[in-house]
């Protein structure tokens, strides 16, 4: 794989299965170098018979689809070129789309009320007289922002406190009905969108605004985010995931917020919904992920962030169980309320929850470089369910037939069906059954499947990764790479930027050290508060091993890599280390005491990874450790990071400008810290011939490359 085949990357997202069985909608997105934009639209494909998928609708980028609860619509979020994604449903038989909402920043989520009758969505509410709300008022004579919490901004959306996300309830469109066409001026134009006349008056909210668009009420407002949206079964009450506590600028704890649906509101006001809290800040628990069975039980995905509220470092993230009626007795940890740190299992926090008619559910779990599907029962029983893949990305049941988006070393995105036998104690009782493959072109560009290791570090302990090798003799330079996080984990499954390095002659070495996520909670928290300690051990000893394993690797001729944590264990390396020919440092966590006030999570992040100690914080800081660097290192940062801010780059490519050490600095304006996963294409692909360029000056291989300015960057194509 080339750098310009990154179109040939599809993602697979979100399937939805319908009430009858017969069929599931997805949404397959993939990168255009033509738009420098994602484009995608909505799949369908058959579960009985043989599948034949096929595109349903023709958007710029449709996404997260979901059927009615009676099956007769889909809802989707749609985002036409360089817009904002907004609700539509559609004809499940086919036809057009209606649009329902016209938010200014975009809908992030939502769900069906069980009577198919209302949307539930989640959106951003910008401040009047900002972000567009006052035509001609551009960003910059915006009044100024007075600001008086520590978390105010997140990367890839700038600030938040005048934009906080809320949560609405819209009545669905009649999508069969005649089209009502905007009304032409006239004279006699009213111009309120309230009837009556007179003190007391009954007041009409019209059904539709001037546009044609439904009425969206809000449910939600005050200086809080909202996230996550689940109707209870009746419909009479809806809950969401918020902060409302008086701590929650200093901690990480969430609360479950009930949103009462059932008190008619007369008056004509948008009234927001009477809440209550039904999980308190009290429990300690971050939680990223919920659902409502039908039988009224709460599902949660939570990581128990301690009596701090901040203590998150390695925390796995486990499912609790919350019973109805809600009555404030708490929640109750179901996967390993009781196994040690060791063997504690750790589910996918953006995984999701899907509940079942038995009364267990499905989550995604971390385990080794994999991430698998995991049906766990009331009582805490946990089994794996073979979906014949690598890594499962998301999941969606109907009875006993069960939908997975997943990835493997030959596939960035395919559908699978799966069958499970709810009564049986066993996980599933036929094999895995592909759906779609989407990726034949990607695999006859030449992908490389990894080697696994497991090798054993310096103290004793296993550290497992892969190694990549190129096609033909050897032996290959070599390109150790570190995934950020750090609680994050490599998986076997195919990463574009393993094959674009190995296409070049690169063989590339990869593990989950200590600090990674999947190999339990011991493994994770091990590097609190010693960062550069047993982690630089980790890869450098699985790094030895590979070389000494692998007569294709050339031990002589070694560079190193990583981005976010990544770029931190790489600049720790090569102060202490100094094998490599050469460096690339990318959009790192470089300076400890200078993250706090920049970085949008610098109040919590630092303090709980490196200590608030100045000794100790300065004995695990890259940049307190630059001078000793002598390595060739490339810089790379983006303009709009608010993660690892672009200061954190500068301060060190300017420190090893000072120290005489061979270095650029690349940035990227408009990009934010994923640069290198959902940045602009265009950006991507020169991102990529930057990194190559780097390379082939600094260790070059035996196969020829082109450099980054050799491209037609509108296209991806090789200038000839």
């Amino acid at each position: 794989m080339k750098a310009a085949d990154l179109p040939l990357l599809a993602l697979v997202a979100q399937p939805t299965i319908h009430p009858d069985g017969s069929r599931a909608v997805f949404s397959r997105t993939h990168a255009d170098f033509a738009a420098d934009d994602y484009v995608g639209q909505l799949w369908t494909v058959a579960l009985v018979g043989e599948p034949a998928p096929r595109r349903i609708t023709r958007g710029f980028r449709d996404s997260a689809p979901r059927f009615s609860p009676d099956g007769t619509l889909i809802g989707f979020l749609r985002a036409s070129a360089g817009g904002t994604p907004q609700l539509h449903v559609v004809d499940a038989a086919g036809g057009e789309p209606v649009v329902m909402t016209d938010a200014a920043l975009g809908v992030t989520d939502f769900r069906w009320h069980p009577s198919g009758d209302t949307i539930a969505f989640v959106a951003r509410v910008p401040e009047q007289g900002r972000y567009g709300t006052v035509a001609g008022l551009s960003a910059d004579s915006e009044p100024a922002r007075r600001i008086l919490t520590l978390r105010y901004r997140s990367n890839g959306v700038g600030y938040t406190i005048d934009r906080r996300t809320h949560v609405f309830l819209a009545v669905v469109p009649n999508v069969w009905a005649e089209p009502t066409p905007a009304p032409a001026p006239s004279a006699a134009t009213v111009t309120s969108t309230v009837s009556g006349t007179g003190h007391g008056a009954d007041l009409a909210v019209p059904a539709v605004l001037p546009s044609g668009l439904p009425i969206a009420r809000q449910l939600t407002d005050g200086v809080f985010d909202h996230s996550g949206l689940a109707f209870s079964p009746d419909g009479s009450r809806l809950l969401t995931i918020s902060a409302r506590h008086a701590g929650r600028d200093n901690d990480l704890r969430s609360e479950i917020v009930e949103l009462d649906l059932e008190i008619d509101h007369t008056d004509g006001a948008q009234t927001i919904a009477q809440a209550r809290a039904v999980l308190r800040s009290a429990a300690n628990l971050s939680v990223s992920a919920l659902a409502c069975a039908d039988d009224g039980t709460l599902w949660l995905l939570a990581s128990d962030v301690g009596a701090t509220g901040r203590d998150f470092v390695g925390r796995a993230t486990a499912l609790y169980r919350v019973g109805a009626p809600f009555d404030g007795s708490g929640p109750i940890r179901v996967t390993d309320p009781d196994q040690t740190d060791t063997d504690r299992l750790d589910l996918d926090a953006s995984g999701g929850i899907t509940p079942l008619p038995d009364g267990s559910v499905f989550a995604l779990g971390n385990s080794r470089g994999k991430v698998e599907l995991i049906r766990v029962r009331g009582q805490g029983q946990v089994e794996a369910v073979e979906c014949g893949a690598a890594v499962v990305s998301a999941v969606n049941a109907r009875g006993a037939t069960v939908v997975v988006a997943v990835q493997s070393a030959g596939t960035s995105g395919d559908l699978v069906l799966v069958h499970t036998d709810l009564a049986s104690t066993h996980a599933q009782d036929t094999a895995p059954k592909r759906l779609t493959d989407f990726c034949a072109a990607l695999r006859a560009t030449g992908l490389v499947t990894g080697l696994e290791y497991t090798v054993t570090a310096r103290d004793g302990y296993p550290v497992h990764g892969w190694v990549h090798i190129p096609h033909g003799p050897g032996p290959h330079p070599v390109l150790l790479t570190i995934h950020g996080g750090p609680f994050a984990q490599y998986t076997s499954a195919l990463l574009d930027e393993t094959q674009v390095y190995v296409d070049a002659g690169y063989a590339v070495v990869m593990c989950n050290p200590r600090g990674s996520s999947g190999y339990g909670e011991a493994h994770g928290r091990a590097i609190r508060q010693r960062m550069g300690t047993l982690d630089l051990a980790d890869v450098v000893d699985f790094l030895d091993g590979a070389l000494q394993a692998e007569p294709a690797l050339d031990a002589h001729r070694v560079g190193i890599m990583g981005g976010s944590y990544g770029g931190y264990l790489t600049a720790w390396t090569i102060a202490h280390e100094h094998r490599f020919a050469a460096a690339i440092v990318e959009r790192g966590f470089l300076d400890p005491d200078a993250f706090v006030g920049t970085s949008d999570i610098g109040d919590y992040f630092g303090d709980e990874y490196v200590g608030t100690d100045a000794d100790l914080l300065g004995s695990q800081s890259p940049q307190f450790m630059v001078g000793r660097v002598r390595t060739p290192t490339l810089v790379l940062h983006s303009a709009q990071d608010l993660r690892c801010p672009l200061s954190q780059g500068e301060r060190y490519y300017a420190a090893l400008k000072r120290g005489g050490v061979p270095t650029e600095l690349v940035i990227f304006p408009g990009e934010n810290h994923d640069l290198s996963r959902t940045g602009r294409p265009r950006h991507r692909l020169q991102r990529f011939e930057i990194i190559l360029d780097w390379w082939a000056r600094h260790l070059p291989a035996a196969s020829h490359h082109r450099r980054f300015d050799e491209h037609d960057h509108e296209t991806g194509r090789p200038v000839t």
